[in-house]
């Protein structure tokens, strides 16, 4: 059994779009935010954290919805379609909110998008696997992550190209509204959903062997103690490099802006720099991960990630310095996301591994929902200036957390093809 390339490739498509939406978002909004109608630090990250609170219920519900859906299109096809325009729609009226300073406006149309971009998320996510049989699930998430970076590139490069020192965000917009229109459009020719689902195979599941054990013991059996307490240090870590990363990512732009002095799109040259090395170190990551283990690589990972937090809190301008501070935090959050969510299945596959999957990303939404809030007030309160130690504490304190993992590390078997080293979470 091989996997069709050219359809899982298709398929990303819907995810390639996403990423590149809330990478425009990440950059952008905080931009118009502060420039444009002057909103405090602590009230930007209130409003940077609401996508994440709308999905805590969205992503859930609207999955949910889309599996009991039947339509002529399928079970997913009819939310990305009009998920996606309803979202196009509603972010043109961003630049058009701001050039005209109508903060009213531009408030209600950044809420009814985030909940048009929630309804649909779920369901771009779930096509993949329902239209992959299950032994090449592996390889078309590797597919369906890296069109997603590939999507966080391109709306970065246009944010490079077309956000000038006037303030004005309509061309940004226009070409990534025109790419996700476009993606989805090719996704509506060339993947036919409810056809291909019909010709699935019935029995894609693998089969269990009998008497195989689960991290503890039967596979039916609870969790140990000692299993348990490894998964809490897990989630806290993981709940912990969020609140360092995320904070980053939300207030980067600005960060350019006030600190360094840059205005415009600049700030996505420097962070294209970060993506592109984070995507590149995915293959390296793969292979050191399969000869030390998965904890040594994740400890490397938050430790090269908090050694480049605090040399950049020291820098006053741009230099040369902090390109290689920024491929330093691409790897190492690539060393992590390699690795953290292959140990939550490793301790969790004697028990639900669905419920342990629900926790790693709660956890991992959970600190994106507070950490814009909390940065932000510090920022405010303080400076600029605290961004990077704030992320280098919780770095450290992720970095303390999983010296107290104690199971779910193995040496992950080596890959047979490149493109697997792209699976990780989305």
């Amino acid at each position: 059994m091989k996997l069709n390339y050219r359809r899982t490739f298709f398929i990303g498509l819907a995810f390639m779009s996403i990423c590149a939406f809330w990478q425009l978002y990440d950059g952008i909004i905080p931009l118009i935010l502060d420039n444009t109608f002057g909103i405090g630090e602590t009230m930007t990250g209130v409003i940077m954290a609401i996508d994440n609170v709308l999905a805590l219920f969205l992503l859930p519900i609207f999955g949910t919805f889309s599996d009991k859906t039947n339509t002529r299109l399928g079970k997913r096809t009819p939310y990305i379609l009009f998920g996606t325009i309803g979202a196009v729609s509603l972010m043109m009226l961003l630049p058009m909110a701001a050039n005209n300073r109508n903060f009213v406006l531009f408030f209600f149309s950044l809420g009814f998008l985030l909940i048009a971009m929630g309804t649909y998320r779920s369901p771009a996510v779930a096509l993949m696997p329902d239209l992959t049989p299950k032994p090449l699930r592996s390889k078309a998430n590797a597919v369906i992550n890296l069109m997603g970076a590939l999507g966080g590139v391109y709306a970065l490069a246009m944010i490079s190209l077309t956000v000038g020192e006037d303030g004005n965000y309509t061309l940004v917009f226009a070409t990534v509204a025109c790419l996700m229109i476009v993606s989805v459009f090719i996704l509506l020719l060339t993947v036919k959903e409810k056809k291909i689902a019909e010709t699935m195979p019935v029995a894609c599941e693998e089969p269990v062997e009998e008497g195989a054990k689960g991290a503890e013991g039967n596979s039916k059996s609870k969790l140990s103690k000692p299993v348990r307490r490894s998964l809490i240090f897990l989630f806290s870590s993981v709940f912990l490099w969020f609140t360092a990363y995320n904070a980053v990512t939300t207030a980067y732009s600005r960060y350019v802006q006030n600190v360094w002095g840059k205005s415009g799109g600049s700030f996505a040259n420097s962070a294209l720099i970060g993506t592109i090395a984070a995507v590149l170190s995915y293959i390296p990551v793969g292979f050191l991960s399969s000869a030390l283990g998965r904890k040594k690589v994740i400890l490397g990972g938050v430790a090269l990630m908090t050694l480049a937090y605090g040399i950049s809190a020291t820098f006053h301008s741009y230099t040369w310095m902090m390109s290689l501070m920024l491929i330093c935090i691409g790897i190492g959050w690539a060393a992590i996301n390699v690795n953290s969510y292959p140990m939550v299945v490793e301790m969790g596959r004697g028990s639900d591994i669905g419920k342990y999957t629900g926790l790693y990303y709660l956890f991992s939404m959970m600190a994106q929902t507070l950490t814009p809030i909390l940065s932000g007030a510090l920022i405010e309160k303080i400076s600029y200036r605290i961004l990077f130690p704030y992320a280098a504490v919780f770095s450290i304190l992720a970095f303390v957390m999983m010296l107290f993992v104690r199971h779910g590390d193995s040496k992950p078997s080596k890959k047979t093809t490149i493109i697997e080293n792209f699976d990780t979470p989305d």
